[in-house]
């Protein structure tokens, strides 16, 4: 599969089009026109390859070049990230929620959060945070990382980590915000990634 058009064959199959026609008309492409990209006759250009890698659920540069990985996966926007690193996460009542695209290659990430404002620094406004939802692990096996951090008065928080003054306690650190001296967590969850959005 070294040629645009065998990937883009593979991806309308796993897709589970068996034909290219069924492709087309469940898009509503022209019939022609998709068969000319799939049987190379027609090169794939990066705005084309864009539309049938959103509907086929695949990377566009993999489409175009064959890097990245062949599928692209999605974890839902939780939450947004505000004032304090407070992060204030939707109830599954909530939902359907957005779905946002993972970095190839993070398969930890399950779950997504959006930067809003400055309040881990300006050049992360926007940014979106990743995390394992539900992979908690003992805080005390995290100190030192950036986690996403539930305390005991339910505030869910995006901090860094550190040891507490008190045996079983733990200091909270953000960009701009004071530390929290010696609270409680419950519950931490390392981030796996972040990137702008």
């Amino acid at each position: 599969m070294n040629e645009p058009f065998e990937r883009l064959q593979r991806a309308r199959a796993k897709a589970g089009y068996s034909q290219a026609t069924d492709a087309a008309r469940a898009f509503g492409w022209n019939e022609n026109t998709y068969r000319s990209h799939e049987n190379g006759e027609r090169g794939l250009k990066p705005a084309v390859a864009e539309k049938y890698a959103r509907a086929f659920r695949v990377s566009a540069a993999w489409l175009l070049t064959g890097e990245q990985g062949d599928v692209v996966r999605t974890v839902p926007l939780l939450g947004k990230v505000s004032a304090g690193a407070v992060m204030e996460i939707m109830s599954e009542a909530q939902g359907p929620f957005e779905e946002v695209e993972v970095f190839s290659g993070d398969h930890e990430a399950t779950a997504a959060a959006e930067i809003k404002g400055d309040c881990m620094g300006p050049l992360l406004d926007g940014w979106l945070v990743f995390w394992n939802s539900g992979r908690t692990i003992s805080p005390k096996d995290l100190v030192g990382k950036i986690c996403v951090i539930g305390l005991d008065d339910g505030r869910v928080m995006l901090k860094k980590l550190t040891k507490g003054s008190i045996p079983g306690m733990f200091t909270l650190y953000s960009q701009f915000d004071p530390p929290i001296y010696d609270a409680l967590v419950k519950w931490a969850s390392p981030v796996t990634s972040m990137r702008p959005r």
